[in-house]
C-alpha cells in the first residue's frame, strides 16, 4: 500500500505538495469505497517553474493549468492505485472547500476565502486523489488567522471582498479594467496582504497568469 511519505515525495518531485486528508462524506463525488481523499495544491516556488516549462503551458490551447494538472495528478492516481478528482469535474462538483476545512489544515478567513498555514490566502488545490485505503494525517496545524489583525479585510480597493460579506465578482472585474486597477491584475491585493502569504514565494508570474484568466471568465 501506497503511504503518504510516497505521495508526498511524487508530489514534491512535480511542484505539487499534500495540502491535507479527509475521508469522503455519503454523497460525496467520489469512487465507491473511497477511504482517503489527498488534496494537491501547489508547492512554491517549484511549482510554476515545473507548469512554465510544460507542453500545455506553451501549446496555445485552452485551460493549460487545468490541462496539466489532470495529466500529472491523473498519473498519480494511477500509481498509487486512486482515481484523480478535479475541482471542474462535474456536475455534481466535488466539494473541494469542505474536504479543506474538513482536513484540519484550511480554514475560513474573515474575507470567505480559504486560507492556509503555510500558504495563507494563497492556498489553493489543483486536485485531489481518492484512494480506497486510509492515511494517517500529519500534526494538524492551528488556523493563522487566530491573533492576526486581519488585513485582508480592508485591502481591496474595489470592496469587492470584506468582512464577512459575499465576493463581489463584477465590482472586482470592473475595476481591475479600470485604469486603477493595474495593482490587482498583477495579483489580489486582499490575498497578498495576509502576512503568510507574503512569506509563501510564489512566483508573481503565477499570480499574473491567474488574474488573466479570471478576467477571460
Amino acid at each position: 500500500m501506497t503511504t503518504l511519505e510516497q505521495i508526498e515525495n511524487a508530489a514534491h518531485a512535480f511542484g505539487l505538495c499534500v495540502r491535507g486528508l479527509t475521508a469522503p462524506k455519503s454523497g460525496d463525488s467520489v469512487p465507491e469505497g473511497t477511504e482517503t481523499v489527498v488534496l494537491l495544491g501547489p508547492d512554491e516556488p517549484a511549482f510554476w517553474r515545473r507548469f512554465a516549462t510544460s507542453a500545455e503551458y506553451s501549446d496555445n490551447a485552452p485551460d493549460p493549468l487545468d490541462r496539466w494538472s489532470k495529466r500529472i495528478i491523473t498519473e498519480f492516481a494511477s500509481e498509487w492505485g486512486g482515481v484523480g478528482l478535479f475541482p471542474s469535474d462535474g456536475p455534481p462538483y466535488p466539494p473541494f472547500f469542505r474536504w479543506a476545512l474538513d482536513s484540519g489544515q484550511a480554514w475560513s478567513s474573515p474575507v470567505q476565502l480559504l486560507v492556509q498555514a503555510e500558504a495563507g490566502l494563497f492556498v489553493s488545490y489543483r486536485g485531489a486523489v481518492a484512494l480506497p485505503f486510509k492515511l494517517k494525517p500529519r500534526t494538524l496545524s492551528e488556523s493563522p488567522c487566530t491573533d492576526c489583525p486581519a488585513p485582508c479585510t480592508t485591502a481591496c480597493p474595489a470592496g469587492a471582498l470584506g468582512q464577512d460579506q459575499d465576493y463581489d465578482i463584477p465590482a472586482c472585474k470592473a475595476h481591475m479594467r479600470s485604469a486603477e486597477g493595474a495593482g490587482c491584475v498583477s495579483g489580489c491585493l486582499v490575498r497578498r496582504a495576509c502576512p503568510v502569504s507574503r512569506n509563501f514565494r510564489r512566483d508573481p508570474a503565477q499570480s499574473a497568469f491567474h488574474m488573466a484568466a479570471f478576467l477571460e471568465e
